[in-house]
């Protein structure tokens, strides 16, 4: 009876163990999810206070091009109120079309594209959605990571208990690589 005693607090001392590790890790893998958020939303903060002056500087060459100036302010906006990250994917797609239009225009001013100003915004531009691919392959990484682990048996066990749930990837479109044709 001794030995069956010690063998049933064994293995349940190796389940609550289990249980333990499986949770931090839980507990972990939601902290690097809201870390990798924060840094996208960084970077994404960073992308909206470039378009005002990009937008600006585009302006004084084609200012008969409200449409597009008023649809890249309105993307922005829409952009910066987004809540949850379906909703954010959704708007910065529309950023992105629109920022791809505004820089198609700056092409068909020579002009414009040997501005000094000009060229160091799209340059920022360019750096900044690099950082935002970055930052969002390493939240979808993590994303990943999580939806995986509260899909695996017997972690998915403490996943139920701790109520942690699958999230949702951020999925946006590719910024456009080279010329955007744009008929003006």
């Amino acid at each position: 009876m001794g030995w069956t005693l010690l063998i049933v607090g064994g293995v349940i001392l190796l389940i609550v163990i289990f249980g333990i590790v499986s949770y931090n890790r839980f507990v972990q893998q939601r902290q690097l999810i809201k870390d990798a958020w924060a840094n996208i939303d960084t970077e994404l903060r960073r992308r909206y206070d470039l378009i005002p002056n990009l937008i600006e500087t585009v302006k004084g060459y084609a200012a008969h091009e409200r449409e597009i100036f008023e649809h890249v302010t309105e993307a922005r906006t829409r952009a910066m109120g987004a809540t949850g990250v379906e909703d954010q994917a959704n708007a910065e797609n529309a950023v992105t079309a629109g920022l791809g239009r505004l820089i198609a225009v700056a092409e068909a001013y020579p002009d414009l594209k040997a501005n000094q100003n000009f060229l160091a915004l799209q340059e920022e531009l360019i750096g900044t959605e690099s950082k935002i691919a970055y930052a969002r392959q390493f939240y979808n990484d993590q994303v990943a990571l999580l939806n995986t682990l509260v899909q695996k048996f017997p972690a998915n066990v403490i996943a139920g208990l701790g109520h942690f749930e699958p999230k949702p990837f951020f999925e946006i479109d590719e910024p456009v690589r080279g010329p955007v044709q744009v008929d003006i």
